[in-house]
């Protein structure tokens, strides 16, 4: 399940990841939220709280998180993932290299600080 993380700024597209993710949480609450603020801004600052195991998303979710970040891939401004694995965290400063924008690691005790460098 997604839930949109309110009181950003509304340039940001904010998730929480919970329990079991699927293509229809794409669908219905991520892909509408990151093209309207694509449309008023142009570029998309999105910040990714994920609060549950990878192994929880299923392959249709892994297929429209593939196809968000194709469909937008130089619209993305910056992208901050937060998780509680290490190895997340590591994997997104990496793989920020590879793609336009900033795109930053933070582990769940820095949500906080995730949120004040997106809302810039």
């Amino acid at each position: 399940m997604i839930e949109v993380i309110q009181g950003l700024p509304p340039f940001v597209a904010a998730f929480k990841a919970n329990d079991v993710i699927t293509g229809k949480d794409y669908d219905e609450i991520i892909n509408p939220v990151v093209e309207k603020i694509y449309k008023e801004y142009k570029k998309i600052n999105y910040l990714l709280v994920i609060n549950t195991p990878l192994s929880n998303y299923t392959i249709q979710a892994w297929i429209k998180d593939a196809l968000l970040g194709f469909i937008y891939y130089t619209q993305w401004k910056k992208i901050a993932i937060v998780s509680q694995e290490k190895g997340i965290v590591k994997f997104t400063n990496i793989f920020g290299n590879l793609i336009p924008g900033q795109t930053k690691g933070f582990m769940m005790d820095h949500l906080w600080e995730a949120k004040e460098w997106i809302s810039k």
